[in-house]
């Protein structure tokens, strides 16, 4: 599976944006797709994760309310709507994927199958 992370820019405090991340090869439906972070300095964070079919999501308490993670199977594309950002925000951010759903948890980083490059996301305040 190869992951294509895309829609990050410069955004003000507040504002919102959309990331979307294709993925290619193997049926992507087939995979649990997550979203990460990381800031400068700062180890990778994990923010969202989303079933199989989309009907389970998984938030860190840190975005928790503010952003949203979706998938469309039809696409194979998995999208985080961010809102309310602020400028703690700033970050690359990364799509991964993986086979097991882990409810009520986040993935551990080492059952990350692939991950995407990422994009940055830059918030000004």
């Amino acid at each position: 599976v190869q992951l294509q992370a895309s829609g990050g820019g410069l955004v003000q405090a507040g504002g919102s944006l959309t990331l979307s991340c294709a993925a290619s090869g193997r049926t992507s439906s087939t995979y649990v797709m997550d979203w990460f972070r990381q800031a400068p300095g700062k180890e990778r964070e994990f923010l969202a994760t989303v079933s199989w079919s989309g009907d389970s999501t998984y938030y860190a308490d840190s975005v928790k309310g503010r952003f949203t993670i979706s998938r469309d199977n039809a696409k194979n594309t998995v999208y985080l709507q961010l809102n309310s950002l602020k400028s703690e925000d700033t970050a690359v951010y990364y799509c991964a994927a993986h086979r097991t759903y882990y409810y009520g948890s986040p993935p551990p980083l080492g059952g990350i199958d692939y991950w995407g490059k990422g994009t940055l996301v830059t918030v000004s305040s």
